[in-house]
């Protein structure tokens, strides 16, 4: 039995060397590309937005009109990013390269992240291909090292929440992933419900613990801002639905058919929420039922929200590009594929992101992709019994904390 726990260690330490050699190439790829790549406009805009958090600080910023910039939709710890970002900018390093460093060192983490998923999961093999699929995504090298927006980071610490709460039994560093997640951006949000769920299914010490971790960051975060500017940060961040533009998914196809135009401003108005709560209410029932399969429930859950969202934006490709990997390799190659090769066409125009005919029909193709690799990752998380993985081991994912009057080693692991 010794020797072969030791051929499996040694396995795995093996398997898990491949994958960080591979997001250590990957990483080093996206920083040559911010480097020598000026980047989209949204690289201009964040430097801007950088200026003015100097200017005014990471809470006032949002009560300030910002002539030339966007809206200032970033959550409070974005500010803080930016604040540093800026300083170090001051010694001489192109702020261009600074702002697209934390979203490429995310997608290292990443690849390290859905590794270790997986590999409870299913073979080595296929979590080293996860893993490296991660680490060389095309999706994720675009809208990282070239596009430099924060899509990845939020990404990566929900999908680190829900590693830490279902694999780690470690629900109080799960809440506080989960608080991070939503404050570098808010699209995580949905998957907050399945994390809490599955939080409860653990009993209430996990529900504590993890409540705890969360609320503790969430304060220290957001309270000073929803003390401060609290309109303002409901205006700018809360209710923020994103461009109007027509360029991906239901609002795409609503245009090409035709459909009225009361009933696409609707559905990118104050439509859009009710998509927003169907993402919410699939994720927790999800947790419900499968809290030991919460990677993927988190992943499925911002891969649906990708699905129905109403907004257009390339970097929104984030969102699903390393969940479909956690769902399953074939569910992720296939995405990564498709619209990796849609974000880099969409990239490579004259402007700094052009929707080409080319890439809107690379897009539809990617949407339904996305779609079928929701279908058969969900239909394989509910193929397993509650508290069994998909290889078929049992008793590994639960979420219960190990009780300290246990002898030592009789913990559920």
């Amino acid at each position: 039995m010794g020797i072969r726990m030791w051929c499996e260690t040694w396995g795995v330490r093996r398997a898990r060397a491949a994958v960080l050699v591979a997001a250590a190439i990957g990483l080093l790829t996206r920083t040559l590309i911010a480097a020598n790549v000026p980047g989209p406009a949204d690289v201009r805009f964040f430097q801007g937005f950088a200026q003015a958090v100097a200017a005014h600080g990471p809470i006032r910023i949002y009560e300030q009109q910002l002539p030339g910039l966007p809206v200032y939709n970033h959550p409070p710890l974005a500010g803080w990013m930016l604040l540093g970002l800026n300083g170090i900018s001051e010694f001489g390093i192109s702020f261009a390269t600074l702002i697209r460093w934390p979203a490429s060192l995310a997608d290292f983490l990443c690849a390290l992240v859905v590794f270790e998923i997986v590999r409870r999961r299913a073979t080595l093999r296929t979590a080293v291909l996860c893993g490296t699929g991660v680490a060389v995504s095309p999706v994720l090298i675009a809208t990282s090292g070239y596009h430099g927006n924060t899509d990845a980071v939020a990404v990566m610490f929900a999908l680190a929440a829900a590693h830490l709460l279902a694999d780690r039994k470690s629900p109080l560093a799960a809440g506080v992933a989960a608080a991070l997640s939503i404050s570098v951006k808010f699209i995580p949000v949905v998957v907050v419900p399945a994390l809490l769920v599955a939080a409860l299914r653990g009993g209430r010490p996990v529900l504590v613990r993890f409540a705890a971790g969360f609320t503790a960051v969430f304060a220290l975060v957001w309270g000073p801002v929803l003390a401060t500017v609290p309109q303002d940060l409901q205006r700018n961040v809360l209710e923020y639905a994103g461009g109007s533009y027509r360029f991906w998914g239901l609002v795409r196809f609503a245009d090409v058919s035709g459909l009225p135009e009361s009933v696409i401003t609707f559905v990118q108005g104050g439509g859009h929420f009710l998509f927003v709560l169907l993402c919410v209410a699939a994720g927790a029932r999800l947790a419900w039922l499968r809290p030991a399969q919460l990677p993927g429930v988190v992943a499925a859950t911002l891969g649906l929200l990708l699905l129905l969202s109403t907004a257009s934006g390339l970097q929104y490709l984030t969102w699903a590009a390393a969940g479909m990997f956690v769902l399953g390799a074939w569910e992720g190659f296939a995405y990564n594929a498709v619209l990796g090769l849609t974000a880099v066409l969409g990239y490579s125009g004259r402007s700094a992101v052009r929707w080409s005919e080319p890439v809107l029909y690379l897009g539809a193709a990617g949407w339904i992709v996305l779609a079928a690799g929701l279908a058969t990752g969900v239909h394989r998380l509910l193929a397993t019994w509650p508290g069994e993985d998909p290889s078929g081991r049992t008793g590994r994912a639960q979420l219960s904390v190990p009780r300290t009057s246990q002898p030592s080693g009789s913990a559920v692991t």
